[in-house]
């Protein structure tokens, strides 16, 4: 299939191409006639799949953009179409995200409640469990989305922490006098994924953005929607 040694490496060159704006159609043809065998390297390697996923998640938005930007007009049919391919599978964004990322969960239930019926593709290369620090990785083309940058299996712990880091920092807000901390509303829309409120109190001690023992009101930023393409972040390593 690929002469790259793995998918995740396929898919690291895959946003590359992507983010430098390079002719990137023989990598998505290559996407779409992927066979099993090749993506079967992923089975029961939570690293991989990680990887994977991510950048092609991010690759598939940033081209979306790249290609017809009145796409994002309508962001029901964006997220919800199945217009694109991976190994002969048709899949929307919103298959790879909630079906594949987030171990089928529904994109309304909050990260509590399960995605009816996934299907055999969804259930086969779907994670097991959900780590959290995938919502500081995605970005769906929105203002307040977190940058982005193409992640390795075998540094996408690292990697992952070193954006979740990045993200909290900029875009929280702690006001000790008022007792306040302002946060993403990633930690709304996803409250179950962080283990609800006291979740989110370990996650914000975690990245620095109150002290221990600290719990001040959460207070949640109005989501801005405004189109934002092409939000990168520095590498934080090479595949």
């Amino acid at each position: 299939m690929s002469a790259l040694s793995s998918p995740s490496a396929f898919s690291y060159e895959l946003f590359r191409a992507v983010k430098r704006n390079e002719d990137s159609d023989g990598y998505f043809d290559e996407l779409a006639a992927m066979d099993d065998a090749f993506l079967s390297e992923l089975d029961g390697r939570s690293d991989a799949v990680t990887a994977f996923w991510v950048n092609v998640y991010n690759a598939l938005v940033q081209r979306d953009l790249q290609v017809d930007i009145s796409l994002y007009e309508h962001k029901r049919r964006f997220f919800g179409q199945q217009r694109h391919i991976v190994a002969g599978t048709d899949l929307s964004l919103d298959d790879i995200e909630h079906g594949i990322l987030r171990s089928s969960k529904w994109k309304y239930g909050l990260g509590y409640l399960p995605r009816l019926f996934p299907s055999s593709f969804e259930r086969t290369y779907r994670l097991l469990g959900v780590d959290p620090r995938i919502h500081f990785a995605l970005n769906c083309g929105a203002e307040s989305c977190p940058p982005i940058v193409a992640y390795t299996a075998s540094n996408i712990d690292d990697e992952l922490e070193r954006s979740a880091t990045s993200f909290l920092q900029q875009s929280s807000r702690y006001d000790r006098d008022a007792n306040d901390v302002w946060v993403s509303r990633l930690f709304l829309y996803f409250r179950g994924n962080f283990g609800g409120r006291s979740g989110i109190y370990d996650t914000l001690e975690r990245y620095g953005v109150i002290e221990r023992g600290d719990r001040p009101r959460i207070r949640y930023q109005k989501y801005d929607w405004t189109l934002h393409k092409g939000m990168y972040r520095d590498e934080v390593s090479s595949a």
